[in-house]
């Protein structure tokens, strides 16, 4: 059985985590594509998009406006499962977008290259009373 949340994969992951918010909000695609694992297998499925391989999921960010990206994280759960995968997830809230709450999930794998995106689900929802 994996060891769950060891501190120093729990650290390198919070970290590549972090890098992905910083790329988010400040539009860096080149980042964000490194983040991802360059695969056919890789996918996100968006608020308003199922991206299937990580051409679609470049397509997507190259062709993405970069005004409103700005966001507020909470209740971030990161949890790792030995030394070679992990999870994250959060809820964001955007100024632009009162009364909804976006859902976010992540599933990250340590790769030879460094920790990768590997499945992405987002997704938007009105806020619960």
């Amino acid at each position: 059985m994996p060891e769950v949340d060891l501190p120093e994969v729990l650290d390198e992951v919070r970290a590549a985590f972090a890098a992905y918010e910083k790329a988010l909000t400040g539009n860096d695609v080149a980042t964000l594509e490194a983040l991802f694992r360059d695969d056919a297998r890789t996918l996100r499925y968006g608020a308003t998009e199922n991206l299937y391989g990580m051409d679609e999921i470049r397509a997507f960010r190259r062709g993405r406006s970069p005004a409103g990206l700005d966001r507020a994280l909470e209740k971030t759960v990161i949890t790792t499962y030995g030394r070679d995968a992990a999870t994250a997830c959060t809820l964001f809230r955007r100024d632009s977008a009162p009364g909804k709450i976006g859902r976010q999930t992540q599933t990250w794998v340590r790769f030879p290259e460094g920790w990768k995106v590997v499945a992405a689900h987002v997704s938007v929802i009105d806020e619960p009373a």
